[in-house]
């Protein structure tokens, strides 16, 4: 069993890292453009093997598309963060670019992997590798509903003073402030959560959720990556070890919540094949007017996408 990653920034090495410690495949390769990056991670990761009692191989290259041939998985962490003066249009059209090499050259030697894009704008880039592709959608889907619903979860165990292990909850939507979490689907040890936080602060909690890759650019100066790491990580190992979870993914909607030829974040099933179900949820008239909100900011962005012709 091998995994690839692509992107040896800090999400990217981040994702190896998790994914070695499961000790759950054979190998890892890392891969990145910037000479050495790649390699020095891998092996600082590799290091750690005896420390933490694990034998994934962690293996980093420059490049070299052909190391990771045979991957079962392949995350793409790949793409620039937007600077100062960068329109939007401006990083869709960079990072669109680098996803589109990115997966030609993955599904070259990996043409039957199945890919994790983290990549941002997340939800046009999972759409541009799986225009790139050309495999089924189920094989093609993006990290963004865990992470979100990580950082939802994280603030109802600080508000509710108890273990996020004990947390479930759902949420839908793009990924960003048009975001959809859902407290009707949210409980805590099976007892619904409106029961245990008053409205006002739940509130506050969930708009807080929507803004929360912002607040971490705001105290950092950059973008997070352990939370965004380990995300992705844990739907690579729900994937190589076939346990059929249940997460929310940006996931190509084919009729489902009465929406086609959109990627938006939606509960799946995921397990070998990778997405194995899409799970539509009985939305009451105030959640579907949120989510259909969500799809219109979602396929905008997409659109934009298609009016390039980068792919």
């Amino acid at each position: 069993m091998k995994v690839t990653v692509v992107g040896a920034g800090n999400v990217g090495a981040t994702c190896a890292n998790v994914i070695a410690h499961g000790d759950y495949v054979k190998e890892v390769v890392l891969l990145d453009i910037k000479e050495g990056t790649a390699e020095g991670k891998a092996l600082d990761i590799w290091q750690t093997s005896h420390i933490n009692n694990y034998s994934t191989r962690v293996r980093g290259v420059t490049n070299n598309y052909e190391a990771t041939a045979g991957s079962e998985v392949v995350v793409i962490t790949s793409g620039l963060p937007r600077k100062p003066g960068m329109s939007r249009d401006d990083l869709i059209s960079t990072n669109a670019g680098i996803v589109k090499s990115v997966t030609e050259n993955v599904i070259r030697y990996s043409p039957k992997a199945i890919l994790i894009v983290v990549s941002n704008p997340l939800d046009v880039m999972t759409y541009c590798a799986y225009l790139t592709a050309k495999i089924p959608s189920s094989r093609v889907f993006g990290m963004a509903g865990i992470l979100d619903t990580a950082r939802y979860k994280a603030f109802l165990a600080e508000a509710i003073d108890c273990s996020p292990k004990d947390i479930q909850a759902e949420l839908l939507g793009g990924h960003g402030d048009t975001m959809v979490p859902l407290p009707r689907y949210t409980t805590v040890a099976g007892i619904p959560v409106t029961e245990l936080i008053a409205k006002d602060k739940l509130d506050a909690i969930i708009d807080r959720t929507k803004k929360g890759g912002g607040e971490i650019v705001n105290l950092l100066g950059t973008s997070a990556w352990y939370a965004p790491g380990a995300a992705a990580a844990q739907m690579a190992e729900a994937i190589i070890k076939d346990e059929k979870r249940i997460f929310p993914c940006c996931a190509l909607l084919n009729g489902e919540y009465g929406m086609k030829n959109i990627y938006l974040g939606v509960p799946v099933k995921l397990g070998k094949n990778g997405i194995e179900q899409i799970i539509e949820l009985q939305l009451n008239e105030d959640e579907m007017k949120l989510l259909n909100a969500s799809a219109v900011a979602v396929k905008e962005v997409m659109d934009v996408l298609d009016k390039m012709k980068v792919v």
